[in-house]
């Protein structure tokens, strides 16, 4: 019966929380739970087979969850880690990013896409574009992520042996690693656009991302930023005091965050800007799209609202419940939503969903978000119910109804067919890959310990740009001086004229730069590189002049 009692114990605490404890229950969740049990208990006495309760009971827990809103989710113990290590900011490991290339037989080769400064991988000198061939005497040869992850990651102060195949050197190189703890930075990039503006790039919100926003602020304002683009495209959220923090550096003392409302005792609560923020007055731009949730919401939400910030780009996701997270018995761990998000302008961040149908939710279906084209948010309030419109402190109206919508949005990037096809199948970071590995080595020695100087200086040359296009060719991707195939999505090759080229050039010279910076340095480097192709970047900088008139008005309300 050993497995029949753990099953009911994970159930109990779907329905409990973590103290199982029937008197605290009113008589609907009871009997539910005595529903629950005598199932499980008469499919131990008479099932025809022998049942793993381990598993059922998970999968009970699963459907019950699935009947209450998106985002209450259960975790099994091994995911539970993963979470962890993410959200805290750390694992313990050898230190290097990687990927899996395609192989023989379809089995995958581990390579090094990045050493990670500082790491104990930097300290014996592994390299970009090593194939690690070997861990502890085990081939790699067809290793999984998770294969990857189970090898290299371990305790602090434990070693691991790998061997290693490098390009352009013969033999096998053999390294002995001592693990150690490797931290995981939430903010991508930080450097300066131009003589007075500073871009800051955060992927999450953990632990560390206050302290490393202000780090950054602190490092470009040294360096003449008057004016912050604080791009938060991409970032699905994370911890909720994280974004309370980076919103409290933007607005002064006493003005509301964010509000959660609840059902339970203690889930109510308001939260206030404190004294001392660190851009306070500055003028300040926030980029935003469909996959900016939770708590970049919560920090775009509030700088809008309180007339502090311009917001640029594409309507938020919309997840604007709260969950608290209760950890079960074998390591695993239940995130039940227990409030709702809202601006201080009174808006509900949460987009509209129906009980379990969590494909339609994800898909974002919901009319309100079809916002196509560019244009100034203000043209969408036509048609638009009262109930979903709101004020912000100097009076602009603001759209409800799931997500943040932009001061002013900008539509997607147009990307001509050969773009789209180089970009969907990854075949720039493919070719730079492969030209690294032939010819890395010199190109090291030359910008090896230079990021600033490559950024500045570099360009691709017309050798290094017919040499892509002649390796498209051998991926289906012809430029030559024909008409393009009519379903350039399903056609097995594809050509494009010299025009369509010449139309892509400033991409294409952009992309191989930028992934040639990734692996010469880190994945940072890319963003700088990109910025200057950036379609919602380009169109940020030409409203500075919005940022300045809110920032003047937001000081002079003092």
């Amino acid at each position: 019966m050993r497995k029949l009692t753990s099953g009911l114990l994970v159930v109990a605490i779907v329905l409990l929380g973590f103290d199982v404890s029937v008197h605290l229950m009113s008589d609907d969740p009871r009997e539910a739970l005595q529903r629950v049990e005598d199932t499980l208990f008469l499919i131990d006495q008479q099932y025809v087979d022998e049942v793993d309760f381990d598993a059922l009971s998970e999968a009970a827990v699963l459907g019950i969850l699935e009947k209450l809103d998106p985002h209450s989710v259960y975790f099994t113990a091994e995911q539970m880690k993963l979470e962890t290590e993410q959200f805290n900011a750390g694992y313990e490991g050898i230190g290097i990013s990687f990927e899996l290339l395609p192989g023989k037989d379809g089995q995958d080769t581990l390579s090094v896409l990045n050493v990670l400064p500082g790491g104990p991988s930097e300290d014996i000198g592994l390299q970009s574009g090593d194939r690690i061939m070997t861990v502890d005497g085990t081939s790699t040869v067809g290793f999984t992520t998770s294969d990857v992850q189970n090898h290299l990651k371990g305790p602090g102060g434990s070693q691991v042996t790998i061997g290693v195949d490098r390009p352009g050197v013969p033999g096998r190189l053999s390294f002995t690693i001592t693990r150690d703890k490797i931290p995981i930075y939430t903010m991508d990039a930080a450097f300066m656009l131009d003589s007075r503006t500073g871009y800051i790039r955060i992927n999450r919100f953990a632990r560390t991302t206050h302290e490393e926003l202000r780090t950054a602020i602190q490092t470009l304002t040294a360096e003449g930023m008057e004016e912050m683009v604080l791009d938060l495209r991409g970032n699905r959220g994370g911890f909720m005091d994280m974004a309370v923090r980076m919103a409290d550096e933007f607005l002064r003392n006493g003005q509301v965050i964010v509000s959660q409302k609840g059902r339970a005792n203690g889930s109510n609560e308001t939260f206030l800007a404190t004294s001392g923020g660190l851009w306070e007055d500055k003028p300040v731009m926030v980029l935003v799209d469909g996959n900016s949730a939770s708590a970049s919401e919560i920090v775009a939400g509030a700088l809008q609202d309180h007339d502090r910030g311009l917001i640029v780009g594409r309507r938020t996701f919309g997840k604007g419940l709260v969950q608290r997270q209760y950890r079960t018995r074998d390591g695993g761990a239940i995130r039940l939503t227990m409030a709702r998000y809202y601006t201080p302008s009174g808006r509900l961040i949460q987009t509209p969903y129906e009980d379990g149908d969590r494909d339609e939710y994800y898909a974002g279906k919901a009319d309100i978000r079809q916002e196509d084209g560019a244009m100034n948010a203000a043209d969408l309030l036509e048609g638009i119910a009262d109930s979903l419109t709101f004020k912000t402190d100097g009076g602009r109206t603001v759209i409800a109804g799931g997500g943040i919508v932009p001061d002013y949005l900008v539509a997607p990037d147009s990307l001509s067919p050969l773009m789209r096809g180089v970009l969907g199948r990854g075949l720039g970071n493919e070719f730079v890959r492969h030209w690294i590995d032939s010819h890395g080595a010199a190109f090291k020695d030359t910008w090896g310990n230079t990021p600033d100087r490559f950024v500045a200086e570099y360009r691709v040359d017309a050798t290094l740009r017919n040499e892509f296009l002649d390796w498209l060719s051998t991926k289906g991707l012809s430029v030559e001086d024909r008409v393009i195939p009519d379903d350039v999505a399903n056609a097995q090759r594809q050509t494009f004229t010299a025009d369509d080229f010449a139309e892509d050039a400033h991409l294409v010279d952009a992309l191989l730069k930028g992934r040639m910076a990734t692996r010469l340095w880190d994945r940072s480097v890319w963003f700088e590189v990109w910025s200057n192709v950036d379609h919602t970047v380009l169109e940020s900088r030409k409203l500075w002049e919005s940022a300045r008139d809110l920032a003047v008005s937001y000081s002079e309300a003092r």
